[in-house]
């Protein structure tokens, strides 16, 4: 700021900086010494009678009082502190150099009286020195000092320039310490970007108070109203503990006003260390339906994962793709990507590369399906652990291309799984999903008949074969987020299959871990679920994220029905209530208890499955799914089996 309107001066200050300080000190150390003499003598020192005063008095104290506070404030390191940051302490400080300084002085002056009495001389500054002097100096050098420093502050903070993308009006949720610190850094930003109307907060106590003046105008009730009345544009949270249901709640109070929502750091960031309280971040849907993190048995995991080779299919995926990272973690001795898609693997592997450069990483080009090819990189890789998250996962695409989720979602994983079996793999993990209960989908089908085979292989195999369930991820690609935020982007319509649509959701992160902590717990033949939650409705989520856009429902932006896909359900089963769950030694991870298949029915149907995959009819695919899977009820296909479904975002 002082640059944009004094430049040279600017300049000259900067480059010596610690010489203007050092001047600027002594100036003000003078000025408050002389200032003592003129209240001392009621500002008369004109008066003949007084000007003696100034020579007997002022002139021999001045240059031994000003050598005393120069070193003494160097000793505090007073000059090194930028004053457009001067606070409280730096007051303290003040103060307490004053002190000492103030105290030399007095002591030098009663001992040089001892000294120039034994030398029979007379002493620098007489016997007569007032008192008074001691006191009055101490008050204004403190208060000359830290004014400067203060009113340095004080030219930052009001006389900021206007940033040049405008300025904001800002109402802060939260008015306790979070708050205030948040108000402070708002105040220290070189340029002002926000105009802070208020704070909001549900303390009885804090109403109709005010913070660094400015005043808490209502709780979080009136929101809505304190909005509109204060033209509020910005909402920022400032509650490091706030719960994710506390957020949700301030969204959905503001669904209908054309706000941005920000928040502080959580609690847990703030003790670690992560960040402060001054590094803001947008609000995030995911802040908003992802969950406490994990508790993981690290130890149990490292056993599992620590000094061992491990395979990953699918590695460029959603899922796989942060399998390798959390695996990374763990240190394994060698980490094998296995991706059927170019680009995906080139991105992961070098990123693997860059961020754990002492693991080994090999990356191979591999659609599971080929048995000769998957089987050749299991023999010479000879993994330990597989987890295998290869998979066609979206349900419209494999209703209309049914015959390629036989091939994928079947047929590669038993080429995946036999080769583990062949190459002595001590532990496979499979990534299922919740369509694969009571499945209405031929992708839920066709997961399905997945578990069962490698439910079967493992009774006849050194291999431990385990699956983990669990419903849509969070910001995985093709999921209802990303599409979501995209059509938010386009100015919409937001498009939603069904209103009545709820869904269970899960961090990536999370569901990662999950695996991972699943994976070390299994010893072979159980299915484990994972648990989701509660259920969002699809409806609701698409609202809160037009909100967090700084949008208004229905309005800024459409929300459009566009009625249900093929093979969509309204509600995904995944209760991990019931008799047929059985707890397990994580709370978040339950076991499904089931009636393995006999193996000539398994073969059966296998035989059965490999007669479709090139059917021309998906009704045929459909007929030999049935026969495997009873529970699958498909909804569409039997009606119009020459049709293709149309596929439609969301």
């Amino acid at each position: 700021m002082a640059a944009m309107r004094f430049p040279f001066l600017y300049s000259l200050v900067t480059r010596n900086r610690r010489a203007t300080i050092f001047a600027v000190h002594s100036l003000l150390f003078l000025l408050a010494l002389f200032g003592s003499f003129l209240l001392r003598f009621d500002f008369r020192l004109t008066a003949p009678d007084k000007l003696s005063w100034i020579v007997l008095h002022f002139l021999p104290a001045a240059p031994i009082l000003l050598a005393i506070k120069l070193g003494v404030f160097g000793f505090f390191r007073l000059y090194d502190g930028w004053w457009r940051y001067a606070g409280f302490k730096d007051l303290l400080g003040v103060v307490k150099a004053t002190y000492v300084s103030t105290l030399l002085f007095f002591m030098i002056v009663y001992l040089q009286y001892s000294l120039f009495q034994g030398l029979n001389q007379a002493p620098l500054i007489s016997p007569g020195f007032p008192r008074s002097i001691y006191l009055m100096d101490f008050g204004l050098t403190i208060g000359l000092v830290g004014g400067m420093r203060l009113l340095a502050r004080l030219w930052n903070e009001e006389m900021r320039p206007i940033s040049r993308e405008g300025v904001t009006r800002l109402l802060i949720v939260g008015a306790g310490n979070a708050g205030a610190g948040l108000l402070h850094e708002i105040y220290r930003m070189p340029a002002e970007r926000y105009v802070v109307v208020g704070f909001v907060d549900d303390d009885p106590a804090k109403q109709n108070v005010r913070i660094m003046s400015i005043p808490v105008l209502g709780t979080t009730e009136e929101l809505p109203g304190i909005c509109k009345a204060e033209r509020v544009e910005e909402i920022i949270i400032a509650i490091p503990t706030a719960t994710r249901k506390q957020i949700q709640r301030v969204v959905n109070l503001c669904q209908g006003t054309a706000l941005r929502f920000r928040a502080v750091p959580s609690i847990s960031d703030l003790i670690n260390g992560k960040v402060s309280v001054n590094q803001i971040k947008e609000v995030d849907i995911n802040d908003l339906l992802g969950r406490d993190p994990v508790a993981l048995d690290t130890e149990g995991i490292a056993a599992f994962l620590k000094g061992r080779s491990v395979l990953i299919t699918g590695a460029g995926g959603s899922i796989g793709s942060e399998m390798c990272r959390q695996v990374a973690a763990f240190a394994p001795s060698r980490l094998i990507l296995l991706e059927q898609a170019e680009n995906v693997l080139f991105f992961v592997e070098r990123e693997l590369r860059d961020k754990f450069p002492g693991m080994p990483v090999v990356a191979y080009i591999c659609d599971i399906a080929d048995r000769a090819r998957t089987d050749r990189i299991f023999q010479d890789e000879k993994p330990a652990v597989v987890f295998h998250a290869a998979a066609h996962k979206h349900v419209p695409l494999m209703e209309a291309n049914p015959g390629e989720a036989i091939k994928n979602n079947v047929f590669g994983t038993k080429s995946v799984a036999d080769a583990s079996a062949r190459a002595g793999v001590e532990k496979f993990v499979m990534i299922s999903t919740d369509k694969a209960v009571n499945p209405t989908s031929v992708m839920g089908c066709s997961k399905r008949c997945a578990e069962i085979y490698i439910q079967n292989l493992g009774r006849h195999s050194s291999t431990q074969f385990v699956t983990v369930r669990f419903g849509n991820v969070l910001g995985s690609a093709g999921s209802v987020v990303p599409i979501f935020r995209a059509q938010i982007a386009a100015g919409g319509p937001v498009t939603v299959t069904d209103d009545k649509m709820v869904r269970y959701f899960m961090t990536i992160p999370e569901a990662s871990q999950l695996v991972l902590q699943a994976g070390s717990m299994g010893r072979g033949g159980e299915i484990f679920v994972l648990d989701m939650g509660d259920p969002v409705k699809i409806i609701d989520l698409a609202r809160t994220m037009i909100t967090l856009s700084g949008f208004r429902p229905d309005e800024d932006i459409e929300i459009r029905v566009t009625g249900r896909r093929p093979g969509e359900k309204l509600f995904e089963e995944l209760s991990i209530l019931g008799e047929d769950m059985a707890q397990t030694p994580h709370p978040k991870i339950l076991a499904w208890k089931n009636v393995p298949y006999d193996d000539q029915r398994i073969q059966e149907a296998l035989q059965l499955l490999a007669g479709v995959t090139d059917a021309r009819s998906p009704l045929d695919v459909v007929r030999a799914l049935r026969q495997i899977v009873p529970e699958y009820t498909p909804e569409s296909l039997a009606a119009k089996p020459a049709i293709q479904p149309r596929i439609e975002v969301a």
